[in-house]
């Protein structure tokens, strides 16, 4: 007698499994019983049962159960044993585990046997229930039986609540169809009928016509001229067959390798994990060439072989060799196995493989061309089978960066050898190609540098702009695009500011104050002042080193020159320069900011050169105007101070001046 704990058996029962996992087993198995007569008119009945209870919008109501019917060998006294042994090897020939009935109590409460056999030349019926406690065979009858055919019927009643099936008998039978596939499809074999029907017979399905139907099959085979790949396991070799379907109207699914063991399904994978070109369905194409849209389909690869026979696990969700990397015992990973398929699928559905790498290839190229042209030399070399078939933008320049890190790795690695060497002539051999790497590294980041610069101008060309309004920026959104108000360089880097707008010089300085107080108290604040550090003197806060300050006004803006304004932006400069020169201030270091008779100071007022400007520059401030107009200055010999007023639209000329050879030669 039998003493199993089938709870806690249940119980540990991998995850793997899905709701149609034990009703594949149910139909296996009663496959298996007609193979076993030898009948040519086998067949298999499989019965939704649904929930008594009417929803309420009067729609199907939920599958609770299925009942299985088949002409089979019936359950005999070998197979009534068989059934009562744990891991029995009785159908071992045809890759039996002994153990998918257990899985039914996964997701059923009850599973019932009702069967009819031959014992000699009489008929017996046998039914009974497999037990939950300790008795794998409960209930059970045996008698004598006026039936002329055997048969069994194996019913799984009373789903367990958190599970659910699909209510549409069409799209029960297609997971079905895609499960048992390989019984429909193995050359030399021919599968028992199988209908899927309601309860009461209605609504048949047969699930034979979604191969075998020419007219309407929903799945039909690509031929593919090479179908096996060989793999190294720990001792020989393995050859694995790739069979590849289209399955028509797939809903929501996309295209799957499926691995198989003993001619059922077990698990897979996507094939966009491998070839993102598959992340979309296909469409068949109608007899002028165009796409048909009405035969949208995605493609399935079925995986054969003894290998995964031999390693497929005792519950059929998975196998015994590890999804990635190889292992001392069985040698294969099962990515390494769906690799393989993925190349046989890709050559099933190439031309339109293809065009997708094209598309994306071309997305990709727009990219570069439009938004990053930093890129195009890595873009020349790069591999891009892995990039999601449509990539976004952020997609792609996550690729390229990923990319040039890896270009920059193996730069170093190549420096750090080539400086291992000793010899002079092991230097020259590997110098140059190194440094031509280098070089392009260097250029990329310069693109990129230089297109920033480009887009910073355009941005600084609009804030000089009216708006809908008809009203200008303030001087506050100007002076922000060149340096950040209320900060300085010790909060703000250098990729946070854009002085080379106004001046290249002073992208080298050592200290620059935005609009906060000279000495950090509730005294005047100058827009910008500048602690410069020329390249050529290394020296730190000397003397000799000159002090440049700015003062903006918004554009159009120039009320500051009336009599009565507290606002002249010469004047404050030069309250400034004072201040300096009296050592009012300390630098951010809490130094003496030390200037001589001889520190030059520099004073840029920026602003709109109007005729109430220009009239003020000439008649009360005594400047002299450049040659453009665009800007006046002025020599203030006793406290050793130049200023020049400047307008906006020369800064932003002068600006694109400066870079536009840039632009030229680096095609952007």
């Amino acid at each position: 007698m039998s003493k199993v704990h089938i709870k806690r058996l249940v119980e540990n029962i991998p995850a793997n499994t899905t709701i149609y996992t034990p009703i594949v087993e149910v139909i296996v198995n009663g496959i298996q019983a007609v193979d076993e007569t030898a009948r040519s008119d086998g067949k298999l009945r499989v019965r939704a049962v649904r929930s008594a209870q009417a929803e309420l919008d009067g729609g199907l109501g939920e599958v609770v159960g299925f009942a299985v019917e088949d002409n089979g060998i019936g359950f005999t006294d070998v197979h009534r044993d068989s059934f009562d042994t744990l891991y029995t090897d009785l159908k071992i020939g045809d890759g039996g585990k002994g153990f998918g009935r257990f899985i039914g109590l996964k997701y059923f409460e009850d599973l019932q046997v009702k069967s009819v056999y031959r014992d000699g030349i009489a008929f017996k019926s046998r039914s009974f229930s497999i037990g939950d406690g300790h008795q794998i065979i409960v209930h059970e009858q045996v008698k004598e039986s006026a039936a002329t055919d055997t048969g069994s019927t194996v019913t799984l009643a009373r789903i367990r609540s958190k599970h659910a099936f699909d209510k549409k008998l069409s799209t029960i039978a297609r997971h079905l169809v895609e499960r048992l596939l390989p019984y429909f499809i193995t050359q030399g074999y021919t599968c028992p009928d199988i209908v899927l029907c309601e309860e009461d017979g209605g609504g048949e399905i047969r699930l034979n016509d979604f191969v075998s139907n020419e007219l309407s099959a929903v799945i039909r085979e690509i031929r593919v001229e090479n179908q096996t790949f060989t793999l190294k396991a720990a001792e020989t070799e393995e050859t694995f067959c790739v069979r590849v379907f289209k399955l028509y109207s797939p809903r929501k699914q996309t295209s799957r390798i499926s691995l198989v063991a003993h001619r059922r399904e077990v698990s897979g994978a996507p094939i966009k994990d491998y070839i993102p070109e598959f992340e979309d369905e296909f469409y068949d194409k109608g007899r002028n060439g165009e796409i048909d849209r009405e035969r949208n389909y995605i493609v399935k690869a079925y995986v054969f072989g003894p290998y995964l026979d031999r390693h497929v696990s005792v519950e059929r969700g998975g196998f015994e060799f590890p999804m990635q990397g190889r292992d001392l015992c069985h040698g294969i990973a099962q990515n390494q196995i769906e690799s393989g398929a993925a190349v046989i699928a890709r050559a099933a559905v190439g031309e339109d493989v293809a065009l997708r790498q094209q598309r994306k290839k071309e997305c990709v190229q727009a990219y570069v061309d439009d938004e990053a042209p930093w890129h195009k030399t890595l873009l020349e070399k790069i591999d891009l089978s892995s990039m999601p078939c449509n990539p976004s933008n952020e997609e792609i320049e996550a690729r390229l960066q990923k990319e040039k890190f890896a270009d920059e790795l193996a730069v170093r690695r190549e420096v750090a050898e080539l400086l291992k060497g000793t010899g002079v002539e092991q230097l020259k051999a590997g110098v140059t190609e190194i440094v031509n790497k280098v070089s392009g590294n260097s250029r990329n980041e310069l693109i990129h540098y230089i297109a920033l610069r480009r887009a910073i101008l355009e941005i600084f060309g609009k804030s000089l702009e009216v708006d809908a309004s008809g009203a200008y920026c303030s001087e506050g959104v100007v002076h922000d695009i060149i340096f950040p108000r209320k900060g300085d360089s010790d909060a703000t880097p250098f990729q946070g500011h854009n002085l080379w707008i106004v001046d290249e010089r002073l992208n080298f300085t050592n200290w620059v104050s935005s609009d906060v107080p000279l000495d950090r108290g509730h005294t005047e604040r100058p827009d910008l002042l500048v602690y410069n550090r020329r390249v050529l003197f290394r020296g730190d806060n000397e003397p000799s080193n000159p002090i440049t300050i700015f003062e903006f006004k918004r554009p159009q803006r120039d009320d500051f020159v009336n009599p009565s304004s507290r606002e002249d932006p010469v004047q404050q400069i030069v309250r400034y320069v004072n201040d300096i020169r009296d050592n009012k201030f300390k630098t951010p270091a809490g130094r003496k900011m030390l200037v001589a008779d001889n520190t030059p100071f520099y004073g840029y007022v920026v602003c709109d050169i109007t005729r109430k400007v220009e009239t003020w520059l000439e008649r009360e401030k005594d400047f002299t105007p450049m040659p453009d107009r665009q800007g006046w200055f002025h020599w203030m010999k006793g406290i050793n101070l130049y200023v020049e007023v400047i307008s906006w639209d020369k800064v932003l000329k002068d600006a694109k001046m400066r870079n536009q050879i840039f632009f030229q030669k680096l095609v952007i």
